[in-house]
């Protein structure tokens, strides 16, 4: 497959220098970095999201319908939050020019984002562990906390996010997790393997106005299984279009952001530097850091596993905990199955509360995601 390659290139390496550096900013408040894609939870904002990752829940966005609803009208998906801060959602510092997967989070929600609330965030880097794995030897792992406020100071949500910093180099000619499936043939699927994967979208069930009661959730419940797929360039893009990428510019803005850190550069084909976000469209570059070819965003896929949980839910619910790690990446060309089950419930603070396991693999099996989420329900009582 890399002979797909036009040019092979060494990347820079992470260095013990590169992370006493980094570490110094442990703890530290960030000011003001790259500007979020969105600010304020509009309607098209979104409708954006939603409509990114696939979710056409009338909730999110249909305001006759959210207007008859609990809230009095819409309200915004609880993954939307990703689109409001560009650190959540991978924007590392540190370590220039070593590759960054974003990789995994674990939120908190306290209260819903209603149409129209402004959103402001306050985030510090965490934490830095050094693993070992099998895509690229060395990795490390760089967490952030971000707190997000709305324009009343009510903190709406907290979230921890990471993203392995890997060695691109590394990654390409040494790793060992993906030598399968770059020996593998591009997959084709028949008409009758696409029809059945299409039923679960014919057949997916929002439950909307119907209350979920906690009383008649039973432990061991299993959740309807949500398809997602087959992955294409297009749909990554669509949900980029929604959330607003880390690295996406065009023209002048383009090259401001190259000038001023040039580490983001990395020439194209043609000599020109671009950002290593096109990982999820090129699939050229994405072989040459060691992916198996263009893959999905990880928020993109923590968004799925919650889009999961509200689908079941209901305009009820609430969902008050989502958790997500991702184990490998899903190519252009897959299709994920997610499941889930119901593995307790209790009553804490007066709420009745819902913990539910998560995991979703592809069309071969291969785990792709683990997560898990605590979802707040109507009680009878």
């Amino acid at each position: 497959m890399l002979t797909k390659v036009h040019q092979q290139r060494n990347f820079p390496k992470i260095t013990d220098e590169g992370l006493d550096d980094l570490r110094k900013r442990i703890g530290v408040k960030i000011g003001q970095t790259a500007e979020p894609w969105c600010h304020e939870a509009t309607r098209d904002n979104i409708r954006h999201y939603a409509h990114g990752i696939g979710d056409d829940n009338p909730l999110w966005c249909d305001p006759d319908y959210a207007a008859k609803t609990q809230y009095g009208g819409i309200i915004a998906l609880p993954s939307f939050l990703f689109s409001t801060s560009r650190i959540v959602s991978g924007y590392v510092g540190g370590l220039p020019g070593v590759h960054a997967m974003w990789s995994g989070s674990d939120w908190t929600w306290h209260k819903p984002v209603r149409r129209n609330d402004e959103i402001s965030t306050e985030a510090h880097l965490k934490d830095l562990i050094e693993h070992q794995t099998r895509f690229a030897g060395r990795a490390i792992q760089q967490i952030y906390h971000v707190d997000f406020y709305n324009q009343q100071g009510d903190k709406v949500s907290e979230c921890d996010s990471w993203c392995f910093r890997t060695e691109r180099d590394h990654a390409r000619e040494q790793g060992t997790k993906y030598a399968e499936v770059r020996a593998r043939e591009p997959r084709r699927y028949t008409d009758e393997e696409l029809g059945e994967a299409y039923k679960l979208y014919r057949n997916e069930e929002v439950r909307g106005a119907t209350p979920r009661y906690w009383e008649d959730v039973q432990v061991g419940e299993e959740l309807p299984t949500m398809f997602k797929g087959p992955m294409t360039v297009t749909g990554f893009i669509a949900y980029a279009q929604g959330w607003g990428g880390l690295y996406i510019r065009a023209n002048k803005l383009a090259w401001q952001l190259i000038d001023a850190h040039p580490g983001v550069g990395i020439k194209n084909r043609f000599g020109i530097p671009d950002v290593p976000e096109r990982v999820h469209w090129e699939e050229d570059f994405a072989l040459e850091v060691g992916a198996p070819g263009a893959y999905d965003y990880g928020p993109e896929r923590t968004s799925w596993l919650t889009h999961h949980l509200t689908n079941w839910m209901g305009d009820a619910g609430f969902l008050h905990k989502a958790s997500c790690k991702i184990r490998r990446h899903n190519p252009e060309g897959d299709m994920l199955f997610i499941k889930g089950k119901v593995t307790r419930k209790f009553v804490e603070n007066g709420k009745h509360m819902v913990e539910i396991e998560q995991s979703a693999s592809n069309q071969d099996g291969e785990l792709s995601v683990v997560g898990s989420g605590v979802v707040i329900l109507p009680s009878k009582g």
